[in-house]
């Protein structure tokens, strides 16, 4: 290692740290957009530590998961907002990874109306569960929902970049703080929502 990158190592955590009382913190969550193509295909990537990682823990877990699913798939359905979801289990985070139209509070109140029940059923899982049953608490089950969803990066990073250091220094405090981020995301039908596909395709409701 040279000298350079062993100073630049060393030196590292006190520029970051540095970065991040000068910078304003960046809203986590997806804005909504007034240009209606910006609001259609949002990515949502829901973090859940599971509570027990253990091969039987996630067992029972994957139990949980098929008895509601039917429930899930209704609900989801019912939203017709959502392009596509599922459920996976990632190095012991049960995770949603999901597409959707609109506003990000009004999807999570969609789930909470069509498929809370089931939603509760699973969060007995989680490590640090929202207030339980969510139809009773919609704020803090938004709340919790917009801490788990993990960062997102603008579809042209570059909008971070210092012109000055070449090195985004908000990128880097961003990282800083969420270990689980989106890098971008690929939409092979920009700007159509949901529901005008399922128009085109004559799939109804």
């Amino acid at each position: 290692m040279s000298i350079s990158e062993l100073g630049k190592r060393l030196l590292t955590p006190f520029v970051l740290a540095y970065w991040k009382r000068r910078e304003p913190p960046a809203p986590r969550n997806p804005v909504f957009s007034m240009n209606p193509s910006d609001n259609v295909q949002v990515a949502m990537n829901l973090i859940m530590p599971l509570k027990d990682t253990s091969a039987v823990g996630r067992a029972y877990m994957a139990q949980a998961m098929a008895s509601v699913r039917d429930e899930v798939i209704a609900g989801l359905n019912n939203t017709g907002i959502v392009h596509f979801a599922r459920f996976t289990i990632v190095d012991g985070n049960l995770c949603m990874f999901s597409m959707y139209d609109g506003d990000f509070s009004n999807y999570i109140r969609d789930f909470i109306y069509n498929m809370g029940s089931a939603f509760d059923a699973l969060l007995v899982f989680i490590k640090d569960p929202p207030i339980l049953p969510v139809e009773q608490h919609p704020e803090e089950f938004i709340d919790w929902i917009a801490r788990h969803n993990s960062l997102q990066l603008p579809d042209d990073p570059t909008v971070l970049t210092d012109e000055i250091t070449r090195l985004s220094r908000r990128l880097a405090i961003l990282l800083d703080a969420n270990t689980n981020t989106q890098l971008f995301a690929y939409r092979a039908y920009p700007g159509f929502s949901v529901a005008q596909i399922r128009n085109e395709l004559e799939i109804g409701w």
